[in-house]
């Protein structure tokens, strides 16, 4: 029987592709931030795209905690970079983008390295988690945080790669602590879970990184240095910890998806052009336009 987590994958990754495009339109709109500053969560919140971007990510971050009950984390937290091909898509049919060669090609291998991990993923619940691991959760949280504090000070592509890798620490810790939350037995176990508090601490956290990285220009790059950092720590965690299951014969498929995946987002972050132009903090009556062709 097929399970029903390679359903809620796909899904996923349709949701997080539009999630980023209409995430990325808004930030473009929004003044730059030089400093950590979570009030920028509420300016975003201003714009109506940012909301429904969010509302696409919240349904994204839903069915990939469903995907993980029984889906491996090296697996799901790839795919999460297959959101770039759509978000691709997307850009260049609605909002004019032009991308280049090695663009292309680079998202072309993306899709190559995820079709690996999916024919070499073995569906599996996970193990639980213990106190320490909590207190590790905790730790990592804190010092994703600060951070932050001294990445804002990073302009143009070094700050979005900067700032999307953060991120993609935040998301791949709250990765971790959603696989084992996800087989929780009851609603009152589900609520007293200490790692529910946790995903949801480190997924604030990771959205103003990626917030903010997405202000200084490339969508692209933002969003791929958010994957590539998520996908590492989540893989080897959830292969150690949390019964993570390759199917046998099949681990130089998983190998070579998983080295295929994050080489591919690594160059899109080294290749990868401004798609929008940030309003710079100055005074002025009118906002500058986004989804301009470069």
């Amino acid at each position: 029987m097929v399970s029903s987590g390679w359903c809620f994958l796909a899904a996923m990754i349709v949701a997080y592709g539009v999630a980023n495009l209409l995430q990325s339109v808004a930030a473009a709109r929004t003044t730059v931030h030089h400093t950590f500053d979570p009030g920028l969560l509420l300016r975003l919140a201003g714009h109506r795209t940012y909301l429904v971007g969010v509302a696409c990510q919240l349904g994204g971050f839903l069915l990939a905690f469903l995907a993980r009950r029984d889906l491996p984390l090296f697996l799901v937290q790839s795919s999460v970079a297959a959101g770039l091909g759509v978000t691709a898509i997307l850009g260049v049919v609605v909002l004019k983008w032009r991308l280049p060669a090695a663009e292309v090609a680079l998202l072309a291998l993306l899709f190559a390295g995820i079709s690996a991990l999916v024919l070499a993923a073995r569906p599996a619940p996970s193990r639980q988690l213990g106190t320490g691991a909590v207190l590790v959760l905790l730790l990592v949280l804190a010092l994703i945080a600060a951070l932050g504090f001294f990445a804002v000070r990073l302009h143009g592509a070094p700050g979005s790669v900067a700032l999307g890798s953060l991120a993609g620490l935040a998301f791949s810790a709250a990765a971790v602590a959603a696989r084992p939350l996800a087989s929780a037995p009851s609603v009152e176990a589900f609520a007293r879970n200490p790692l529910l508090y946790l995903l949801v601490a480190h997924s604030v956290v990771g959205q103003l990184l990626l917030g903010l990285a997405m202000q200084r220009g490339s969508t692209t790059a933002a969003v791929a240095a958010m994957d590539a950092a998520g996908a590492v720590p989540a893989a080897i965690v959830g292969l150690l910890l949390l019964n993570d299951k390759i199917w046998p014969g099949r681990e130089w498929l998983a190998a070579v998806g998983f080295l295929v995946t994050l080489a591919a987002v690594i160059g899109l972050t080294r290749y990868a052009e401004p798609q929008q132009h940030p309003v710079a903090r100055t005074p002025g009556p009118a906002m500058a336009g986004v989804g301009r062709p470069r």
